[in-house]
């Protein structure tokens, strides 16, 4: 018979649940391996985050300076410009048609009495200096473009006369047949030899007072034979 051997020498375990702690182990060794990548994986995000808010922040804080300086020079571009406008007697050009049309007196570009009068009045009912002079607290109360009234271009006097003769000084004027356009009654043919472009009438005031000045160097009273005459 054989001989039995001791049960100190028999196995520990079946093959069955050996095979099972084997593979509990496996699973619990892939989770460890799991978490700790997805730890990893946090704190790279983490740090990219922390980095990217820093540098989100400093470029704002640039941004937000250099606003501040482009705005502060443009406020005091403007501050300058505006403390400069003041218009006044003998004083000519699309700002002062601009303020005439807010004075509702006749917009021919010219500062003239009529003007100096309406400008006293409404002085008088703000009870502000009463000189006539439309100094930069004025314009504004008046609400007139400040922008153009900054330009203030210059307008020969005999260009003044012919615009107010031509036209009252309406830059938007258009003669009864629709041959002579704006200001100073254009020729669509005059206006293009000039450097015009479209309609005379649809173009800017200070646009028309350049090409008149042009035309004006160029020929004289000639092309306005009634009132280059006159003017």
């Amino acid at each position: 018979m054989p001989i039995a051997e001791p049960a100190a020498f028999a196995p520990l375990l079946s093959d069955s649940t050996a095979e099972l702690y084997a593979r509990r182990s496996l699973r619990r060794s892939l989770k460890r391996r799991v978490q700790a990548s997805g730890a990893r994986i946090r704190r790279r995000r983490s740090r990219t985050a922390g980095v990217a808010l820093v540098g989100a922040m400093t470029l704002a804080g640039g941004v937000a300076a250099a606003q501040e300086q482009v705005g502060g020079a443009s406020s005091q571009a403007r501050s300058v410009r505006t403390a400069s406008t003041t218009l006044r007697p003998g004083s000519s050009g699309s700002a002062v048609t601009a303020l005439q049309r807010k004075l509702h007196v006749k917009a021919d570009g010219a500062y003239g009495p009529r003007t100096r009068r309406a400008v006293r009045r409404q002085q008088r009912k703000r009870h502000m200096k009463a000189d006539g002079i439309a100094r930069p607290s004025v314009l504004r109360v008046l609400g007139v473009d400040m922008r153009a009234a900054a330009s203030n271009p210059r307008v020969h006097p005999v260009l003044q006369r012919i615009a107010k003769c031509e036209s009252g000084g309406n830059p938007r004027a258009v003669s009864g047949s629709g041959r002579y356009r704006g200001k100073y009654q254009f020729s669509f043919s005059t206006w293009r030899n000039m450097g015009g472009k479209g309609d005379p009438a649809k173009a800017s005031e200070a646009r028309q007072d350049k090409l008149a000045a042009k035309l004006f160097a160029a020929h004289g009273r000639a092309p306005w034979p009634h009132c280059g005459a006159r003017a």
